[in-house]
């Protein structure tokens, strides 16, 4: 009868359009996220190696117990931070961003933000 159009797959459609034009090296690797509706998760892939370098959670321990209590915009943004520390830390400045297929908003925007914060350029 009615035709509901599935919202996470034509997101996956977007992000494979998306992976189809960037991709990441050790030099400048690619931030991906992804989002849930409890979680947002934050990684360094170098698809020429097809490892992952640093990742990032709200699902982390020591992230965790301070995510409690904020909200998830804020959660999102100190999961940015932290993944932009672990990756100047590494020795890692540029990175390409790949919002995953998502709208660049909200969640999305907001590790984006605390990437840029933490001294990562994209």
């Amino acid at each position: 009868m009615f035709n509901k159009v599935d919202k996470n797959l034509v997101r996956k459609d977007r992000h494979k359009r998306i992976r189809s034009k960037i991709n990441g090296t050790a030099e400048m690797p690619r931030l991906c996220v992804y989002r849930s509706n409890a979680h947002i998760y934050a990684q360094l892939i170098d698809d020429n190696a097809g490892k992952t370098l640093i990742s990032a959670s709200t699902t982390e321990k020591a992230l965790s117990e301070k995510v409690s209590g904020k909200t998830k915009s804020e959660a999102a943004f100190m999961v940015g931070e932290l993944i932009g520390k672990k990756a100047v830390k590494k020795g890692i400045k540029q990175v390409v961003f790949d919002r995953g297929g998502y709208i660049y908003t909200g969640r999305v925007q907001q590790v984006a933000e605390g990437a840029r914060k933490a001294g990562l350029e994209f």
